[in-house]
């Protein structure tokens, strides 16, 4: 049936899998319908800065071609997954919401690079669907959620920081309080 020949590889099923220049595009092409939808998604009652949007469009796209390319490697497979491991180690950490988001992306991509659009649409929309859904209902957080800012300030070795804000935190916000403090250059600012 054609629902089932929806849910098909779209490659060979040979042990040495051969990618055609149709079956590289239907892949990639729903990789960035994917990271599109994703992204969109994401952007939906929440902040954000562009280069985080962009780079959650594309990166299904960008997964699918490297798991492509390492198609029937068990060891390029493994270093790919290593990779990706080290590409949280060594950035920025986001937030929660931020880190589901790209395990979203990279999972449709993946899906779409081992040959199946199909299952990673589906995958795809019905988790976007609940995102959706929880933002709008609001689920897990309160009413000030939205409001809440992040402000790092970064301080001389030397001073003595732990009341010095108290008054204008008190002042300009509703609640603040501070998570961790962390030094500059092993406590220098050269």
């Amino acid at each position: 049936t054609v629902l089932e020949t929806l849910f098909n590889n779209i490659f060979t099923t040979e042990t040495v899998q051969t990618i055609g220049a149709g079956s590289f595009m239907i892949s990639i092409v729903s990789a960035l319908v994917l990271g599109l939808v994703t992204a969109v998604v994401y952007t939906y009652r929440s902040t954000y800065s562009k280069g985080f949007v962009v780079t959650l469009a594309t990166l299904p796209a960008i997964v699918a071609a490297i798991i492509m390319m390492v198609s029937g490697s068990l060891g390029a497979s493994v270093a790919v997954a290593g990779t990706f491991s080290l590409v949280r180690f060594r950035s920025t950490p986001g937030t929660a919401k931020e880190i589901g988001a790209i395990f979203l992306a990279m999972a449709s991509g993946l899906a779409c690079g081992m040959g199946y659009p199909g299952f990673a649409a589906l995958f795809a929309v019905i988790i976007c669907a609940v995102v959706v859904l929880y933002n709008h209902l609001g689920f897990g957080g309160n009413s000030r959620d939205g409001l809440a800012k992040t402000l790092k300030i970064t301080v001389p070795e030397d001073l003595e920081y732990n009341d010095m804000f108290n008054d204008l935190m008190e002042k300009y916000t509703s609640a603040s309080r501070l998570i961790r403090v962390k030094t500059t250059n092993l406590g220098s600012m050269n």
